[in-house]
């Protein structure tokens, strides 16, 4: 998620300009829901370090420490108050708290794999956080995961941009990360909705037959 009309270049600049400060901020901020393009300045940051413009490690551990701390706090935002707001998403989308609470049994069963794997997925990178808190996920828990997996996916996204800047533009290599994460999202999405789906209709089927 970002603002559109921030270009690449816009973003490389800033980047620039307030390094590892913007690499921190900006991948905190969206993790809190803030329409920033966090992995885009994290990118931009490891491209610069490629290049000698900025430390290679401190961009990577600005990019972990905002991963975690956002990740963190998007926890106690979903543990505290995220229910009723999802509910409330679910009645403007039309989603039944039943189909809500299947939703949420499901993401409570698989909470730490989500939490780990959904750094590198649309959308899920701003919400598994705030959902393992809804599902009071045991705190303890939660951080490990959300450590691991902020590690991981800043290990990547900067070593990624580090490396193959030197040989593919910045625009190329961001686009590349976002079609990656959409295509991520859209199997999640099936791999969810479409057991749901299937269950829905064996079951009208079995209401039909009685009938």
């Amino acid at each position: 998620m970002s603002l559109e009309f921030i270009s690449v270049e816009n973003i490389e600049e800033i980047a620039g300009k307030y390094g590892y400060l913007a690499v921190f901020l900006g991948i905190l901020l969206e993790n809190l829901g803030v329409p920033l393009p966090g992995e885009t300045i994290t990118i931009a940051g490891g491209f610069l370090a490629g290049s000698g413009k900025l430390n290679y490690w401190f961009v990577l551990g600005s990019a972990i420490a905002g991963a975690f701390l956002g990740g963190n706090c998007g926890y106690f935002i979903g543990k505290y108050g995220g229910w009723p707001l999802l509910l409330g998403i679910g009645r403007i989308f039309r989603i039944s708290e039943e189909k809500l609470g299947e939703i949420k049994h499901q993401f409570g069963e698989n909470a730490g794999k989500t939490v780990f794997i959904g750094r590198f997925i649309a959308l899920l990178r701003i919400f598994a956080s705030p959902l393992a808190g809804i599902v009071q996920m045991p705190f303890l828990k939660f951080t490990a995961y959300n450590l691991a997996g902020a590690a991981l996916w800043g290990s990547v996204m900067v070593s990624l941009a580090f490396f193959a800047g030197h040989i593919v533009p910045l625009e190329k290599l961001v686009a590349w990360v976002a079609q990656f994460a959409v295509v991520a999202l859209l199997l999640l999405m099936a791999w969810i909705f479409v057991p749901l789906w299937y269950e829905s209709r064996q079951a009208s089927k079995q209401l039909n037959q009685q009938d």
